[in-house]
């Protein structure tokens, strides 16, 4: 059997889920179930990245426990699963000792091979971020993408990764897999940016100063930078460095890559880049592909935790449900680019596609095949078209969702040109035969709906199958 492995990025722990990571655990999980479709193996991680700066400072400001405060949220990312119908495998915690171990390991084999010493430096930091910032990167010496933050000044003594070691690998690797990263303009950013010079980055802190990490290897003075720390687990969750089978049968070998990650736009030069060359690094594979992701935005503005602006997906979930949420989000947010969020649009699409669209069209044919057919019809195809696969495999989510909807609209005009309902009183046997034709392609329409509304979809074929009309699966919104 086929194996394949996708992870998102581990959101911080410091504020409740928010749209914005909604929309990239859909992605991931509507990635997943389409290989799980195809009939692969598949091991889907997601998690939580609970160290670091901006953890430790709103532990402290709300007067809790460190530990306590990280297994309080992570809790909060783990009822996702439920509230948005998640069919991930792996969830793991950053705090796990079997994670903190197999990053002090990593740790290890990079400095065995001579990537990891100690310097003085004084530098910006954006805490948002977590990452260092030029002055090129500054917007009125802001950062742009945390403009209501101040910048954190770091003079300290730390350990360092030789990251500029790396540029021509990383440009032979891009060059090696075209498709390394999705789509085509991310890769070409990556590109120049590696392309331009790379400077060493800094992988420790003073635990004088922020207590919050894990340890050095040898060096209980520091503890790692979180960002070095928290990409090791998408190797840790495989059972790296004890369970080698797993990982190469997930991971892939150095010939043959095989995971597959999932970032925002924001995380595009740690994902593409410096997770790429820890990995050469410490003699591990490259990721094969890593999507990349636009920002959801509300007036055009990014929903940040640190900017207070953000539309929580549970109070969508319980007003509009599950489904309608996935669906909007694969259906009217685009899979690469920037897009606005906003209630009246949720609606304008949720009654177009859903209450007019899918859940009418399953009310129609089955109400025909319940009344006019004695036993139900049994679906003979399972070929998926070239169409939507094309769409799925180029992670298009937008453009697979269109085309299921030219289908239902199909079936729709079917029913109204060819008008079963009289048909089957003035020729039972064609009458008959046509309710049977519109009952399979609605199985099949359902099917191909699988991995994005996947309640949706088992409501439908159970209804097919049982002969019987289903619920309102999708009330009109007022």
């Amino acid at each position: 059997m086929k194996r394949f492995y996708i992870t998102t990025a581990l959101p911080y722990v410091n504020a409740e889920p928010h749209i914005g990571f909604a929309l990239e655990i859909v992605q991931a999980d509507i990635i997943a179930r389409y290989h799980k479709l195809l009939g692969e193996e598949v091991i889907f991680n997601t998690g939580t990245d609970e160290h670091g700066l901006k953890v430790y400072l709103k532990a402290r400001e709300e007067g809790k426990d460190i530990q306590e405060y990280v297994d309080e949220n992570a809790a909060k990312f783990v009822k996702l699963k439920e509230v948005l119908n998640l069919d991930f495998t792996n969830f793991i915690r950053t705090t796990e000792p079997h994670h903190i171990a197999a990053a002090q390991e990593f740790w290890r084999q990079c400095d065995k091979n001579g990537d990891i010493y100690k310097k003085n430096y004084r530098v910006k930091y954006c805490v948002g971020c977590e990452l260092e910032k030029t002055e090129s990167e500054l917007v009125d010496g802001k950062c742009p993408i945390h403009p209501n933050l101040e910048l954190e000044f770091i003079d300290e003594e730390n350990y360092f990764f030789r990251f500029s070691k790396y540029q021509k690998p990383l440009l032979e690797l891009y060059e090696k897999y075209p498709d390394f990263v999705v789509p085509a303009h991310r890769l070409t950013e990556i590109r120049n940016f590696v392309a331009s010079g790379l400077q060493d980055f800094s992988v420790s802190r003073l635990k004088s100063k922020m207590p919050w990490g894990v340890p050095v290897p040898g060096d209980e003075s520091q503890i790692m930078y979180v960002w070095f720390d928290a990409l090791v687990n998408y190797v840790s969750t495989l059972g790296w460095p004890e369970n080698e089978k797993n990982f190469g049968d997930f991971w892939g070998t150095k010939e043959k890559p095989n995971a597959l990650q999932i970032a925002g736009k924001d995380n595009l030069r740690q994902q593409s880049a410096m997770w790429q060359a820890m990995l050469l690094s410490a003699g591990l594979p490259p990721s094969r592909r890593i999507i990349i992701h636009g920002f959801i935005t509300s007036d055009g503005q990014k929903m940040s935790k640190s900017l207070g602006k953000v539309v929580n997906p549970y109070e969508i979930v319980e007003k509009y449900g599950t489904d309608a949420l996935r669906f909007f989000l694969a259906h009217d947010i685009s899979p690469f680019e920037d897009s606005d969020f906003s209630r009246e649009k949720f609606k304008e699409s949720y009654n177009a596609n859903l209450a007019n669209g899918i859940g009418n069209l399953a009310a129609r044919v089955m109400k025909l095949a319940e009344d006019n057919l004695e036993k139900s019809v049994r679906p003979d195809t399972t070929e998926l078209p070239s169409e939507y696969e094309e769409a799925m495999e180029k992670f298009e989510f937008n453009r697979a969702t269109v085309y299921i909807l030219s289908r239902v609209r199909a079936v729709d005009q079917k029913i109204n040109k060819k008008e079963p309902f009289r048909l089957v009183k003035t020729d039972p046997g064609t009458g008959k035969t046509l309710i049977v034709e519109l009952a399979k392609e609605l199985y099949f329409i359902a099917r191909l709906l699988e991995p994005f509304i996947p309640n949706t979809s088992a409501k439908i074929k159970e209804a097919v199958i049982a002969n019987k009309k289903p619920e309102n699966l999708f009330p009109r919104l007022k």
